[in-house]
This record gives structure tokens, sequence and C-alpha cells, in this order.
């Protein structure tokens, strides 16, 4: 059948991969840098913001797509900005039909002002809390909590994501460049989480390969792969069609191991050549456990709609690819399992069966 982009956004949608200081709205870092008096923002235009950083991003490198968040992180080191920019996070998720996401975020990057890093995650969970209620139920958000891989603080940020599970923390991931900063640097942090029996995802396979995929989930036992693109250089097309998987391949697909696909921002930087050529269809053909997630809403411009609706023009898929990724998406959330069920038998197959009928 044929799908507008307003039945995709009516389409209930499950996020994995979205970082809160990547999704502000251009007006509301406008708005908070006169605010707190950050006077480092190339304009205050809200339009020529959006349209500066979005540029900015596209540059084919990781490293320089990072570049773009000193903006964001800089306005939020309050903590009415944080309530703010997580509650607001939650309004746009929901009125773009996420049901359920986990939004991610790294509290060391936010204490410039003299906050604690528990009072950051306090700040931001009133914030996700006051969205959620805002929503009046649409959606449901769990938390991850990142340590930078570039610095040396992975330990004590996971000690605070196993402090704060009860109050809506769900995980423990590192990101951040990944090219001499392997995952094993930080065996500490991930032997402590797995300790206390608490869920992992790690930035792995995006701007470096194979090793990197193999030591998050060898070395950290990483129970999902952010991005993991790069597992396709251990795949060989051949011309028909056939493929053939490396053993590191084969094991993560016999594993059920999750993808956080995110395409556009994998395009922006340099991850993958364009749309038509990233993985994620080859990927979903054999079969890999494929989700679709935006990575950063604001850096690359781009929302789950528009990330689905992008993928249906490019790959021809229909309502049961979308809602094949989705399901793919709950099955592999850090969300308590009977919650997930509910969500998939009242919330997801009977929003699909809707739009097809």
């Amino acid at each position: 059948m044929s799908l507008s982009l307003d039945g995709i956004r009516r389409a209930p949608k499950v996020l994995l991969h979205d970082h809160l200081d990547g999704g502000l709205r251009p007006e509301t870092i406008v708005e908070l840098a006169a605010e707190y008096g950050y006077r480092g923002l190339p304009t205050t235009d809200p339009l020529d913001l959006a349209t500066w950083v979005q540029r900015g991003a596209d540059r084919l490198s990781l490293e320089l797509y990072l570049d773009t968040f000193a903006h964001t992180v800089a306005v939020m080191q309050h903590p009415g900005a944080l309530a703010r920019v997580a509650a607001e996070c939650v309004a746009d998720l929901a009125d773009d039909g996420v049901v359920y996401a986990e939004v991610r975020y790294a509290p060391e990057l936010h204490t410039d002002t003299g906050m604690t890093l528990d009072e950051v995650v306090g700040h931001v969970q009133d914030g996700f809390r006051a969205g959620m209620a805002a929503a009046g139920g649409r959606i449901e958000i769990g938390t991850l909590l990142t340590a930078m891989r570039t610095a040396a603080r992975s330990s004590e940020i996971a000690e605070l994501a196993i402090r704060h599970r009860d109050e809506g923390v769900v995980g423990f991931d590192i990101a951040g460049a990944e090219a001499g900063f392997p995952p094993s640097r930080h065996l500490d942090a991930f032997q402590r989480v797995h300790d206390a029996n608490f869920h992992t995802t790690i930035h792995a396979g995006e701007a470096f390969g194979l090793p990197s995929i193999h030591e998050a989930l060898q070395y950290c036992g990483a129970e999902r792969l952010g991005h993991g693109v790069r597992i396709v250089d251990d795949i060989l097309v051949a011309a028909d069609g056939s493929a053939q998987l490396g053993r590191l391949a084969a094991y993560v697909r016999d594993r059920r191991v999750p993808l956080e696909m995110c395409p556009t921002s994998n395009v922006h930087t340099g991850a993958a050549p364009s749309i038509k050529a990233h993985p994620i269809d080859l990927l979903k053909r054999l079969r890999f456990r494929v989700t679709v997630n935006t990575d950063n809403r604001l850096m690359s411009g781009v929302s789950m709609t528009s990330e689905m609706a992008t993928l249906v023009e490019t790959f021809g898929y229909d309502l049961d690819d979308l809602q094949w990724f989705t399901v793919n998406a709950i099955k592999s959330a850090f969300w308590p399992f009977d919650e997930r069920l509910r969500l998939i038998e009242h919330v997801i197959k009977p929003g699909y069966a809707a739009l097809r009928g």
C-alpha cells in the first residue's frame, strides 16, 4: 500500500538511539542562551541556527559531527534548562508517534556550573516525568547514561546509572570518537554494570570497524550495538546477491544482537556513502535484528517519521516492514518484559492494524 507521511507519523514507533543534547529545538537553544548568558551562538535566528548546525554536522566525519554539540551542551548547564530540554524532547517524540524511547546523554558534560552528577540526572528525570505526564500516557521514556570514551569517568558514570535505575535510568553507554578509544579501555565500568545485573549498549562500528564491534561484544558484553554499521565489512555479497557472513557477522546475527541503526546520521558522519548504499537494507534482508533510529534529531534534521519515510522511498518498504523494525526495537529495549509485551499487544500491533484498515 502507498504510505503517506501522515500515515507514517501515526504509526506507533520505538526509538532506541536518540541523544538528548542532539535534539533540542533551535528556538529553545536561542532562548536558553539569552536566559543564561551564553554568547557563543553563531546566530540567534532559530531557522538560521538549525541550518548552520545541520550544515556543520554534514561533513562526513564523526569527530566534526560531534563539534556541533558545543552549543547545545553549553545551554544545558542549569537545572531549569535540563528539565525544559527533557520535557520538550518527550513532547516532540510523542507528537511524532513514538510510543517508547530510550534517550541518552552524558551527565559529565553538564556540570560546568557546579551541579553534581546526581543533580544532573535528577533534573533530567524531572523533565522526562513532566513531559510524559503532559503527553497523557502516549509515550514512555527510558534513560541511558553515557560515559565519554575519551575521558576517564566511565566507572563513575556506571555507578551513577546503577544508583538511578529505579528512577527511570535503564542502562549504560559509552560514546564519542571511536578511533583510538576502544571499548576495552572501560572494562571496569562494564564489569560493574554486569555485576549489578544492569543493561549496556555501546557506540561501536560507526567510525571504526570490526575491532570496535568485537571488543564491544566479546570484551565488554554489550547487549546492543549503537550503529553497528560496519558489521557489513564482515559480509561478502556475490554478484548474484547471495551473501557469505564472516565469523563476527554470523555471531551478531545468530545471537540476535540488536543494531541501533541511524541511516541519515550515518551518511552525515561518513559511515555510509548514501541512504541507497546504506547497509540497512542488506542487513534487513539477511534478518539481522535491525532497528531504525534518529541519533541526533537537530544535527541531522530528522525525526522517526522522516527516517522511516526515507527508507520507504528508497527501498520500497511497506507497513509490514515498518512494523518489523518497530517490533525489533521494542523486543530489544531495556524496559521490563511485561511492559514491552503490553506495548506490542495493545499499542503497536493494533496501531498498525488500524492503519491497514
